[in-house]
């Protein structure tokens, strides 16, 4: 085979196998399974003011002056600092409840675990701005404005890398 022979053999359009669905389709695919099983695993940010529904109560957030009062079944149980409310929830599978939130506020995250009532307030301690959130077990996994850190029972870590899958 001379070499003109070789090169146009190389050139030659790909077969249709059932991995190469018309090209760009199957890639297409791949990427839309890809994002929706990653949609899953983060759960979106909110602004959602309330009321949700917990396994302690009805959570409503309400503005209060230049803060805002965090209400379990209209008592308040905490006040934070926010310009706007942000909060990430982890729902449980029982009637779509909001097991645990974590809560932008201007001094940091802070987590809402409400499986026990009253509710667990921990507060991170340092201030970021969470884009992301995982949940997993009792630690949340939040990428923020500084890197990845983990949230375990009160205690703040910077992630250097891991080898965990967060789901």
């Amino acid at each position: 085979m001379t070499l003109f022979q070789r090169t146009m053999a190389s050139r030659a359009p790909l077969r249709q196998t059932p991995l190469n669905l018309k090209g760009n389709l199957g890639r297409l695919f791949v990427a839309a399974l890809a994002a929706s099983s990653f949609a899953t695993c983060v759960h979106a940010q909110s602004n959602a003011s309330g009321p949700l529904g917990t396994p302690s109560g009805q959570l409503q957030f309400v503005r209060a002056d230049h803060d805002w009062t965090a209400m379990l079944d209209n008592e308040v149980f905490d006040r934070f600092g926010a310009n706007t409310l942000t909060h990430f929830d982890d729902v449980g599978n029982a009637n779509d409840t909001v097991t645990r939130t974590l809560v932008q506020t201007d001094s940091g995250p802070v987590l809402y675990d409400f499986r026990r009532r009253p509710p667990l307030v921990q507060r991170s301690g340092m201030r970021m701005t969470v884009r992301r959130v995982f949940w997993q077990g009792d630690e949340v996994v939040m990428h923020g404005s500084q890197g990845w850190f983990r949230f375990k029972r009160g205690v703040l870590t910077k992630l250097q890398s891991s080898t965990t899958t967060y789901h």
